[in-house]
């Protein structure tokens, strides 16, 4: 791929920087939907949701990988990705995360703050997440 076509990314999570080098696309979860960002892309700055972020290497091999909430900065054909967690398919432990999504639809039956009522919607959204993402890896199944 040529250079012109590639920027730099970066992907920094709570305990390890995820990936560091050029890269020909990212395709991230935005509160708006799903969001490419190719080389050149106009400056922005993007509000990152549960869900599946893909990267696209210069070689043309994709990473896939399950997000957390945080932001996306685009500046000067630079990407910074901060997020709160990001795990690959190997890294996801599907039991964990069927207890996640269990624990979190029995806290959205209960009487909660507003507060306790976001945290539990954003867990159930990332643990069913987690799952798809899992199944995805291993069956090849894109639904």
């Amino acid at each position: 791929m040529s250079e012109t076509n590639l920027f730099f990314l970066r992907i920094i999570t709570i305990g390890r920087t995820f990936y560091h080098d050029q890269c020909a696309q990212l395709i991230v979860p935005t509160l708006d939907g799903l969001m490419g960002i190719l080389a050149h892309h106009e400056k922005a700055v993007l509000a990152v949701t549960e869900g599946e972020v893909q990267i696209q290497k210069p070689d043309g091999e994709w990473i896939t990988a399950v997000t957390g909430i945080g932001q996306v900065q685009i500046f000067n054909n630079r990407v910074t990705m901060i997020v709160d967690t990001l795990e690959t398919p190997e890294e996801i432990d599907e039991q964990r995360a069927i207890a996640a999504k269990e624990r979190a639809e029995e806290q959205l039956r209960q009487q909660q703050s507003i507060w306790e009522y976001n945290v539990s919607k954003a867990n159930l959204a990332r643990s069913m997440e987690r799952l798809k993402v899992k199944k995805h890896y291993n069956t090849g199944d894109l639904s």
